[in-house]
Order: structure tokens, then C-alpha cells, then sequence
């Protein structure tokens, strides 16, 4: 029998030392480990058991003697290196069951394992101090940043009011989206800070569910109207008025999916549903669902979605911007709030994000019973917007070059375009433009090098080429 081979799995390359004897003390078998920790080599095998354990083995006639007790209990031993140094060791001896008379020794380095130990308590103590340190110069640096943007934005607000030149003022509302724009990227590296510190605390309250999500409707609603997309928000008349929960956090998720939903959608219609789907006490759950028909996203590809400082490629950041935070955010939140959120889609087919948060329901407030038809469909549809005329088109059918929703919806995003130029609104121009060319990703090339001279004309603001181009799409389409 080989002894590298004992019991149910090869012990030559076992980490702890192992070693083998039989009655008259004779090391018959050792493994690298002792002979490596114990610095014997190839000398180990033959030599006497009181040369490792000399105050716990003593030499007697033909054998040793021990009061040590065998068995699997770990007892505290010192060890002798073959230099006479020693040092103390956790083992184990057990008398095998296979050949009477043959003792197996399992021997840890307790100086290695304390060693270890402390390594890793200081290694942990560095990280948890440059934590502190990183997060405690974010809100220094994100401070000082939020002081001159405030100030830029200030100053451009009252230039606002007093300036009358066209050209001057949209430099100034530039400036005033600019100063937006980093506000929101300054707060979300603040709150990203804050959550992985484990410093983030929610602040739960009494407030109005519908009032809050009337709220949300009116932040973005202008913005889906300027670009013609459809908004619909339902809500279960199974929800209470007044729900406790920390509402600016709700906001701040809600705000971020329907910003992301308006970002990446160019035809079609976004979608909120709130439905109530438990309660525990008095606590329930909701669960919301947004849904749009935006660019959607590659099943290989979710899972990037909800990393930090990730998006699903670099040409996404490029062409729409951002920090990648923001997801990675709305999900630490959602999972603060002690549900989940996940995430539905096909490319090019729209993408469907879901989360469930738990909030409480007031003492005094009686969840309400199921309404009459007529009242629930009236509860239920309070916050949905007039539908656009594209609403029951299939987003793959508008997308796709030549069909007839695909020219309707080129002829009404042109519409719009070339009333933005008469009107000298070159920012929404531009916006409209962006939708011309995804609706004619698959033109051909004729068509494509009319959309890149007209995409070039909006963006140098060259009224006279806007209209060229345009006169000569319309001939195309036509």
C-alpha cells in the first residue's frame, strides 16, 4: 500500500503536516509538508518520533512512551525542526484502523495560522481605513464641485431673465443643462460613495402614493411629448393612498428607469404599472414594471447592466452618455428596500425593468376593497397620457426600413425637424434628427448619405442645407 495514498484522497500534497509511525516510534511515511516545514527533506522517513515530539514522546525499550491520548481531538504540541528550533503545532494522532499497530500524526503550524490571521486582520483594517479615506474625499471633492456648478447655474439663471439676444440665450440655457447634467453625476457619485461605505441610510415617512407618482409623471412628461412618445401610467386601486417609505428614494429609481426609458427610446411608447403583490402585517409590497420600446438590450448583456460604472458597451456612453452609475444605484436601493430588480428585453425590441420594494401602511389608513369597474378604471388610468397615434404599432415594424409604420413615423419625425429649425430650436432639432437616423439604420445608401448631410446641416445649424436635405429626403421617401 502506498501511504500517499491513505484514506479517500491523496495526502502527499496536503497542506498540514502528515506523518506516519508504527509501535517502535520509526517514522515510516511523511509528507512534503513535514518534510518542508520540519526541514528534514528526504531525512524524515526512519528517524524516531521523540526527535519531532521530545517533550510528548520519550524512547522506552523497543518503542516509546507517551501520556499523550490518542484520537481526533486537536491537542497543543511543540514540534523540533532538525536544527533543534521549534515551534507549537495543533495535531492530532489516531491509531489506524487498516494496520494495527501504525499511528498517523496531522500536525498544523500554529506561528503559520496566527501569522496568517493577523495578516489578514491588518489587511482588512488597511481596507476598511482607505474606505474611510476614499469615501470621506468623494463628499469633500463632490462638495467643492457642487459649490462653483451652483454658482455657474445661479449666475446663468438671473442672465436668463435680463438677456434678450437669441444666440446668447441658447448659449446660456448650454450652460444651464451643463450645470444639470453635473449636478446629477455629482450626486450620483455621492450616493454611490454613501452605499458602498455601508453609511446609506433610508428615512422613511407618511406620504401621498399618487401625489408622489403624479410627481414623476410631471418631470418627464414635456420631454415625451417633445419627442412624441406615448406615456401611460396605471395604478392598482389596491394601493393605498398614504404608504410609509422613504419617498425621495422611490423618486430618485422611478426617475432614473423613466430617464433611461426616454433615452433610449426614439418611436413608440413607454409604460408604469404599480400593482400591490403581498402583505406581511403591516407591511405590503409593490411591485413596478417599466416597460418601453426603446433599443433594448442583448439577453447576454443584463447582467452588466447593474454593475458600477458599467453600461453594455463603450459606444453607448459615447453616443447617449453617463455614468454607468445609475442602475447600480436604483439596485442597492431597491435590495435597501428589501425586494429586487431585474431586467427584460430584446435587442432593437424594447426592454421591460421590474423592482419590488416593502413599505408600511399607516395605522389610521384601511387598505381599500376592490372598486366598482367603473371607479377602479378611473383610479387606475388617473396619471395615463393621451396615447400617440403610434401606440399599437409594433416597435419592430417602425424600426424597420420601407415598412408603412416606418414611413409614417419618418414623416412625423420630420415634421417636427424642420418646425424646430423654422423655429430656430436647433437642441430639439437635433433630438428629432437622432430618431431620423435610427429609423434609417437599415436605409439605403442613397438614403443614408441624404440622413448623415442632414444630420451634419442640424448639428453646423445651417438653415439652408436643413432644408436641401430635407426637400430631398421627402423626394426619396416619396
Amino acid at each position: 500500500m502506498e501511504w500517499s495514498e491513505t484514506g479517500a484522497f491523496p495526502i502527499e500534497d496536503a497542506l498540514e503536516m502528515i506523518f506516519i509511525f508504527d509501535r517502535t516510534g520509526i517514522i515510516l511515511y511523511a509528507n512534503a509538508a513535514a518534510k518542508t516545514k520540519l526541514e528534514y527533506e528526504e531525512e524524515l522517513c526512519g528517524r524516531h518520533i521523540t526527535d519531532i515530539f521530545p517533550g510528548t514522546f520519550k524512547s522506552a525499550d523497543g518503542g516509546f512512551e507517551t501520556e499523550y491520548p490518542f484520537g481526533h481531538k486537536l491537542q497543543s504540541l511543540v514540534a523540533y525542526r532538525k536544527n533543534l528550533t521549534c515551534f507549537p503545532v495543533e495535531a492530532r494522532i489516531i491509531e489506524s484502523e487498516e494496520q494495527k499497530e501504525k499511528y498517523i500524526c496531522m500536525a498544523n503550524d500554529v506561528l503559520e495560522k496566527e501569522y496568517l490571521n493577523r495578516e489578514i486582520t491588518h489587511v482588512k483594517q488597511e481596507a476598511e481605513q482607505a474606505l474611510k479615506v476614499k469615501s470621506e474625499f468623494v463628499a469633500n471633492v463632490t462638495h467643492e464641485l457642487r459649490t462653483p456648478v451652483n454658482g455657474v447655474l445661479g449666475n446663468t439663471k438671473e442672465l436668463l431673465e435680463k438677456v434678450k439676444d437669441e444666440h446668447i440665450l441658447k448659449s446660456l440655457r448650454l450652460i444651464e443643462r451643463c450645470c444639470g447634467d453635473m449636478n446629477k453625476i455629482i450626486n450620483n457619485i455621492l450616493d454611490f460613495s454613501k452605499l458602498e461605505a455601508g453609511k446609506f441610510t433610508l428615512e422613511p415617512r407618511r406620504f401621498h402614493f399618487r401625489n408622489m407618482l403624479d410627481y414623476v409623471r410631471s418631470q418627464h412628461i414635456n420631454k415625451l411629448t417633445e419627442k412624441g412618445l406615448g406615456f401611460f401610467m396605471t395604478v392598482s386601486p389596491q394601493i393605498p393612498e398614504y404608504i410609509v417609505g422613504d419617498e425621495l428614494r422611490i423618486v430618485q429609481i422611478l426617475n432614473n428607469l423613466l430617464s433611461n426609458a426616454q433615452k433610449f427610446t426614439s418611436v413608440g411608447k413607454i409604460t408604469v404599472e404599480v400593482v400591490r403583490t403581498a402583505r406581511v402585517n403591516d407591511k405590503i409590497e409593490l411591485f413596478f414594471i417599466v416597460k418601453d420600446t426603446g433599443i433594448g438590450i442583448d439577453k447576454a448583456d443584463k447582467d452588466k447592466l447593474f454593475q458600477s460604472f458599467s453600461q453594455v458597451d463603450a459606444s453607448i456612453s459615447r453616443k447617449y452618455g453617463g455614468t454607468g452609475l445609475g442602475l447600480n444605484i436604483c439596485k442597492q436601493l431597491v435590495e435597501l428596500m428589501g425586494g429586487k430588480i431585474e431586467v427584460e428585453g430584446e435587442k432593437n425590441k424594447g426592454s421591460m425593468f421590474s423592482f419590488s420594494i416593502w413599505v408600511g401602511i399607516c395605522e389610521e389608513e384601511e387598505l381599500p376593497v376592490q372598486a366598482e369597474d367603473g371607479e377602479a378604471a378611473a383610479r387606475a388610468n388617473l396619471f395615463a397620457m393621451p396615447p400617440a397615434e403610434e401606440e399599437e404599432s409594433n416597435p419592430e415594424d417602425v424600426m424597420c426600413y420601407g415598412t408603412q409604420e416606418n414611413k409614417e413615423a419618418l414623416k412625423k419625425n420630420l415634421s417636427k425637424l424642420i418646425l424646430c429649425v423654422e423655429m430656430e430650436n436647433w437642441e430639439k432639432a437635433e433630438m428629432f434628427m437622432e430618431t431620423i437616423r435610427q429609423l434609417t439604420q437599415n436605409a439605403p445608401r442613397e438614403v443614408s448619405r441624404v440622413i448623415l448631410k442632414l444630420k451634419m446641416a442640424v448639428q453646423k445649424e445651417n438653415y439652408e442645407k436643413v432644408n436641401a436635405g430635407y426637400e430631398e429626403i421627402n423626394t426619396l421617401l416619396q
